[in-house]
């Protein structure tokens, strides 16, 4: 998945999701059952939301949008079969209900899924949301011109792979079956029990065939969400959102939809965002930013501010931060010398390099530290807090490096504090007293993601982060440590290049289940099973702190994705 700081994974850039009903009153609330209420009285329906990003919303199709929901904004205006629970804190964790009665109902062996549509949904222009615009809103997705969204459809569906969606001859996708208006039946090539979570992705947004206009669709995309696009300017840089007076809260728990208007303004410098949200001046006292964080100098002048600091929301999100390794490349074919690696590690030092313990905590598991991931604490490698240099130069010399070693650290010259020069002296500096010398190699963002993720390419010893597309283990350790997701050509993300038997089969055992509980249990086993290969050295799991403007109300943060919900706020 991508991250909340706007970093790019896989294909695409990060984001997360987005009245009266026909004659009746239905909007947004106006009661104390506030989640996470910020300020000194409850949040009310009325006024106008700004949003202050660094980066436009683009693509603004459903099929082109990667991560849950589509991102913050298209959230708004994009409603999915099921959706994030938007609670503080790890209940936001959890997938709910959408449009959707429930969040799915698998056969015995969870390769076939079935949907129930709630009755009542409706566009923006008056008309039934049906399954068949469901399915249709699917397939569109598969059309290579409309291409960015994440790959699980193409991967998971029965003749996915094949598919090249419904603007060449006009094919259906025959796996995808709606046998009534509000039925929607998915047949799976093999077993998935996360596919609920799937289901939040923004291709399972419902898109009328006949209001279709191809690539041009974005540029006025028929909502089923509480809010309508009725201004997109400059490819998504000034975006203008008002009241969908079709959508009802009746059929929709999740969003609360208090303001009656979103203006979201992009192209911002990330350090004017957050001058102009700590001065709270005119509209800003009514703005939030769904992609800047404060950076450690920006948090320390926050801190020391009472006000200001009673206006940072903090967020985490499933991600991690690491030291990959190339096995193919000496000498990190050996595992003492991986191993070595992690003791010398100076964690502490690590932390402060990325902007301190507000912004990073130090990480010894691949796996996030949330339990929806499955996360199970080990250490296999200690090194304290400031690494364990004598058990290093122990294994070196036992790999046959008595006089110690050198060799390369490739990282990007991005000042993202995550795999940049900060990090990379820290730990140059660390290993030094190890004897491992530590020459560094800068490249430039492109020039780094291009190297790092190319099989032909891919150094021996580089910095890393992942990010799940959903909460759980499976899309956290499958694309990095599954072997048949190895990529020859293209990119590639199983830097280990590790195809393990034993792995693979976990993997497949653990889709299968649907009791989630029981398959974070099995994926926090699994992390820990990897962990001894040493393939990887975690550093550590960043922290959010953003600022939000002071007439800002009911701040919902949840470890979905760290990020403030804009389908949550109210504002003064």
């Amino acid at each position: 998945m991508r991250h909340p700081s706007v970093r790019a994974r896989r294909v695409a850039a990060v984001s997360v999701s987005l009245v009266l009903a026909a004659g009746a009153a239905a909007c947004g609330p106006e009661d104390n059952d506030a989640k996470g209420s910020s300020g000194d009285s409850a949040p009310h329906r009325g006024g106008t939301l700004t949003v202050l990003n660094s980066n436009p919303q683009q693509d603004f199709d459903p099929a082109r949008l990667y991560t849950s929901g589509g991102g913050k904004i298209p959230s708004l205006v994009f409603r999915t079969l099921t959706t994030r629970n938007r609670e503080n804190g790890a209940a936001g964790a959890e997938v709910v209900p959408d449009l959707a009665t429930d969040t799915g109902r698998p056969n015995k062996d969870a390769t076939v899924w079935t949907y129930t549509l709630k009755e009542g949904l409706k566009y923006e222009d008056g008309t039934p949301i049906t399954s068949a615009d469901i399915k249709y809103g699917i397939e569109r997705s598969f059309a290579a011109e409309l291409s960015g969204g994440a790959p699980y459809l193409r991967d998971w569906l029965i003749g996915g792979a094949d598919y090249q969606g419904p603007y060449q001859g006009g094919k259906s996708l025959d796996s995808i079956g709606t046998p009534d208006e509000r039925t929607i039946v998915f047949h799976l090539n093999k077993p998935e029990g996360e596919f609920p979570f799937l289901a939040t992705q923004t291709q399972f947004t419902p898109v009328p065939k006949a209001k279709d206009k191809g690539t041009k669709y974005e540029e006025h995309p028929v909502s089923s969400g509480p809010y309508k696009v009725v201004k997109n300017e400059n490819d998504g840089e000034r975006l203008v959102l008002e009241r969908n007076t079709y959508w009802s809260a009746s059929t929709d728990a999740e969003r609360k939809a208090y303001p009656d208007k979103i203006d979201v303004r992009s192209g911002i410098d990330s350090s004017v965002i957050n001058q102009r949200l700590a001065a709270s001046q005119g509209t800003d006292a009514a703005a939030v930013t769904t992609d800047t964080n404060l950076g450690p100098a920006e948090l320390a002048k926050v801190t020391g501010d009472r006000e200001l600091a009673s206006r940072v929301g903090t967020g985490r999100f499933g991600y991690t931060d690491y030291i990959a390794f190339n096995p193919k490349v000496k000498p990190f074919d050996d595992v003492r010398v991986r191993q070595a690696i992690s003791y010398a590690l100076d964690r502490s030092s690590v932390v402060n390099a990325a902007g301190g313990s507000s912004l990073a905590e130090a990480a010894t598991t691949f796996l996030p530290n949330q339990k929806s991931y499955g996360y199970e604490p080990y250490d296999l490698f200690p090194a304290g807090a400031s690494g364990n240099a004598a058990k290093a130069e122990e294994l070196l010399k036992a790999a046959g490096h008595a006089n110690g070693l050198t060799v390369t650290l490739t990282h990007s010259n991005s000042k993202d504090f995550e795999t940049s020069p900060e990090i990379a002296t820290a730990i140059q500096d660390a290993l030094k007293k190890a004897g491992i010398t530590v020459k560094l190699e800068g490249l430039e963002e492109n020039d780094y993601a291009d190297k790092i993720h190319g099989a032909k390419t891919e150094p021996g010893f580089f910095l890393a982060h992942w990010g799940a597309d959903w909460p759980s283990g499976g899309p956290f350790l499958a694309p990095i440590f599954d072997g048949r997701q190895i990529v020859e050509d293209g990119a590639n993300f199983n830097t280990g290049f590790l195809d393990d038997k034993s792995v693979n089969a976990e993997i497949d055992a653990i889709n299968k289940l649907t009791d989630l509980d029981e398959a974070a249990k099995r994926w926090g086993a699994l992390d820990k099973k990897i962990g001894a290969q040493a393939l990887t050295v975690p550093l550590f799991h960043p922290v959010y702190k953003r600022l939000y403007g002071k007439d800002v109300r009911n701040i919902v943060i949840s470890d979905w994705d760290g990020v403030l919900d804009p389908s949550q706020v109210a504002v003064k």
